[in-house]
């Protein structure tokens, strides 16, 4: 009975495959559940995009289902408990205040993905609207525009990052502000140069023609064709947000004692370092797992979004 149900099941993926593969689908439907399959496909056969894929996926896990998978109060101090090595009990150790290493790092992650999602929704719209903008008007208005972006760029983000935290003052908030004020122009940029390539495009003439304004066409028209290769870009983008937030969490400027966070963390264990490796050691492991898995699933969706690859 196993041999004809498991032929069954083969005969039926098999006519799935070929559904979806059909150069000539029937329907919308089909045509663009065939390109997501295909994509997929792409994408599947890039191994370290999927083990980015994965490690993106367990972060998010890990940060929704923090209050059920850390096993002590992040903020509760045992000062009994101070520098203890790994163990059983606390299986990354306790810091200073004796609070347990692992529920910090898992609340951590959700630290870390805030800002990241925070500024992520913040940049996006602003980087589009000001590159395309700029590339759609011309002239002076897109001078004046890239000269500022340049100015932006001229400047390393990390110290931009901090000027600016410096200025607004410490807190996650002003750190999600000033991380955003330093990863648009990279945006701007790549949104002014793809709608350069279809500003001329005979449907955004025909749309001009018809008496559609400029944010009509930019919303319409423009975006649809811009999105893929600026989702790529704020994929790779979130390696350094979250290399920048560790860096202004350790700095102090970031989120403040007693929040988690995984640059804080590092921070407090510096003075450590010799006799708990720990304090400092697993918060960068954490930081360096996350940015690397990000930037290998930005390459993967490179490999499918973008078509000149």
């Amino acid at each position: 009975a196993a041999g004809p149900a498991h032929a069954g099941h083969a005969m039926k993926t098999a006519g799935l495959h070929d559904w979806l593969m059909s150069e000539r689908p029937a329907s919308r439907r089909q045509a663009a559940l065939g390109r997501a399959y295909q994509g997929w496909r792409t994408f599947a056969r890039n191994r370290l995009a999927l083990a980015g894929l994965a490690i993106v996926a367990v972060l998010i896990a890990v940060a929704v289902l923090a209050p059920w998978i850390a096993p002590y109060d992040p903020l509760a101090q045992n000062l009994a408990q101070a520098l203890q090595p790994p163990s059983a009990a606390h299986w990354f150790g306790t810091d200073e205040f004796g609070r347990d290493v692992y529920t910090r790092l898992v609340y951590g992650a959700r630290t870390t993905l805030y800002i990241s999602i925070l500024v992520t929704i913040i940049v996006a719209p602003i980087g589009f609207l000001i590159g395309a903008t700029a590339g759609y008007l011309g002239g002076w208005v897109d001078i004046v525009l890239m000269r500022i972006t340049d100015i932006f760029l001229s400047f390393p983000s990390l110290v931009l990052a901090r000027a600016f935290s410096a200025s607004l003052g410490p807190g996650i908030e002003n750190a999600v502000i000033a991380i955003a004020l330093t990863v648009w122009p990279p945006i701007a940029r790549l949104a002014r140069a793809e709608t350069l390539t279809f500003r001329n495009a005979d449907f955004v003439v025909a749309a001009e023609l018809q008496g559609a304004g400029m944010i009509r066409i930019l919303v319409r028209h423009i975006v649809p064709l811009c999105a893929p290769s600026v989702v790529v870009r704020l994929t790779l983008n979130m390696s350094s947000i979250i290399l920048t937030a560790a860096g202004l969490g350790f700095l102090g400027l970031g989120a403040q004692p007693p929040m988690p966070e995984w640059g804080a963390m590092a921070a407090s264990g510096r003075q450590y370092l010799l006799d708990a490796w720990w304090l400092t050691t697993i918060p960068g492991v954490a930081i360096l797992t996350v940015s690397l898995a990000f930037t290998l699933l930005g390459d993967g969706l490179r490999d499918i979004l973008d078509p000149r690859n």
